[in-house]
C-alpha cells in the first residue's frame, strides 16, 4: 500500500484522464496479485488435507456422496469470500488512490492560482495630484524659477494667504524621482502631514529644516488651496541620497526631484 500511495504521490497530475490510466495500470496490477495470492493458497489448503483411505464399505454409497458434495460446496463459499475480500481489498485501494490524487491535483491547481495571483499587477491606480491630463496641460506653461534654483509650475491658484514663516501647513504631497518614478506619497497613506515652514533656504540655515529645502522654499510662496509641480535641484533636495525599498526607487545623492505639493490650509488662519 506504500508504494501505491507513493507512486500515486510521484506521477505529476496533469490531467485526470491520464490520472485514470496509471490507476487502472495499478488495479490490473493488484488484481494478478490477489488472483495469485488465493490460487497458493487454495494450493497449500489441499496439501494439508489428509487424504481419506479409499476402502470401501458396505451401504456407504450415499455418504461418500454426501461428503464430497459438502466439501465442494465449502470450496466453493471459501473461494466466493476470498474473491469478496479481494474485492474489497481493490475498491477500497482504488478508493484510497482517487482520494489521494485528487488531493494532489486540488493541490497542484491552488498553487497555481496563487502564484498567478501573485504575478497580477495591481489594479489600482495611484492617487495623484497632477494626472496625464494635467501633466500635458503643465507642458504649456512656463517655470517659475527662484534665486535658489528652485523651479516651479502652477497646477491650481490658491486663493487663501501664503503661510508665515514658522506656521504650521497642513499639505498633502506626491514625490518623484526625475524619471517621474513615485517614491513618496501621503495621498497613498490616506493621512496629510503637518509641516512648519521656517525659510532654511532664505537664512542658509539647512539643518533648520522640518522638510526638504526645496520644498520648505516652494511652501512659502504658495496660497492656500493651491497645487504646485516643484522641480527641485539636487542641491535642495536629498544630499545623502534615499536607499531603495520596497515600492521605492533609490535616490542617488544630489539628485533632482519632482514634488507635487497641496497647501490645503493654515491652522489658525483658514
Amino acid at each position: 500500500m506504500a508504494l501505491r500511495v507513493f507512486v500515486v504521490f510521484w506521477v505529476h497530475v496533469d490531467g485526470t484522464e491520464w490520472m485514470d490510466g496509471w490507476i487502472n495500470r495499478i488495479d490490473r496490477s493488484m488484481r494478478r496479485h490477489t488472483t495469485m495470492r488465493a490460487t497458493t493458497m487454495r494450493a497449500s489448503t489441499a496439501a494439508k488435507t489428509p487424504t481419506r483411505p479409499t476402502t470401501r464399505r458396505r451401504g456407504s454409497t450415499v455418504g461418500r456422496r454426501t461428503r464430497a458434495t459438502t466439501r465442494a460446496l465449502g470450496g466453493q463459499r471459501r473461494d466466493a469470500g476470498r474473491d469478496a475480500d479481494a474485492d474489497e481489498e481493490r475498491s477500497v485501494g482504488r478508493r484510497a488512490m482517487r482520494g489521494v490524487a485528487g488531493a494532489a491535483l486540488a493541490l497542484a491547481m491552488l498553487t497555481g492560482h496563487a502564484a498567478h495571483a501573485d504575478s497580477l499587477p495591481d489594479e489600482e491606480e495611484s492617487k495623484v495630484l497632477c494626472d496625464a491630463e494635467c501633466a500635458r496641460a503643465l507642458e504649456t506653461k512656463d517655470f517659475v524659477t527662484t534665486k535658489s534654483g528652485l523651479r516651479y509650475k502652477e497646477i491650481k491658484e490658491g486663493d487663501g494667504i501664503e503661510p508665515p514663516v514658522g506656521f504650521q501647513v497642513v499639505v498633502d504631497y506626491v514625490a518623484m524621482d526625475e524619471k517621474g518614478r513615485v517614491f513618496d506619497n501621503s495621498l497613498a497613506k490616506g493621512k496629510p502631514n503637518d509641516i512648519r515652514v521656517v525659510d532654511c533656504v532664505g537664512s542658509g540655515d539647512f539643518d533648520s529644516c522640518t522638510v526638504i529645502p526645496g520644498m520648505d522654499e516652494g511652501l512659502l510662496t504658495m496660497k492656500s488651496g493651491g497645487v504646485r509641480r516643484l522641480y527641485i535641484p539636487g542641491e535642495l533636495a536629498f544630499p545623502k541620497g534615499l536607499a531603495s525599498a520596497p515600492g521605492r526607487p533609490k535616490i542617488a545623492p544630489f539628485s533632482p526631484v519632482i514634488f507635487d505639493v497641496n497647501l490645503i490650509y493654515i491652522p489658525g488662519f483658514d
